[in-house]
């Protein structure tokens, strides 16, 4: 599976992005899809998951001005961000936790990550 992930960019506080990762190979299934962050100096963190049936999870801090949604037929996954602040600056990166044959439980496969800088 390769995830490759798009829609990063510049823009000013109050700003928006849509983030986009599409997948490509063989999927058997899907169990989660998701967008973590990583700022400088800090650890990567979840910023929102979904799961194959569509349930959202959210970091405190993208509750409310993030949205997550996926499309199992085009197999992507978008994060709309809206109300940019200086502290959403980082590096984004997709995730996806899938079902492979032999393998117990999820197999994690990582975009190559998309930067996002908020200006002030």
């Amino acid at each position: 599976v390769q995830l490759q992930a798009s829609g990063g960019g510049s823009v000013q506080a109050g700003g928006s992005l849509r983030l986009s990762c599409a997948a490509s190979g063989r999927i058997f299934g899907i169990n989660s899809m998701g967008w973590f962050r990583q700022a400088p100096g800090k650890q990567r963190e979840l910023v929102a998951r979904v799961t194959s049936y569509g349930s959202p999870t959210y970091a405190d801090s993208a509750q409310g001005p993030f949205n997550i949604s996926r499309d199992l037929d085009k197999n992507t996954v978008t994060l709309e961000m809206k109300s940019l602040q200086r502290e959403d600056t980082a590096v984004y990166y997709c995730k996806w936790a899938v079902v492979e044959p032999g393998h117990p439980g999820s197999v994690n496969y990582w975009g190559q990550g998309t930067q996002v800088t908020v200006s002030s």
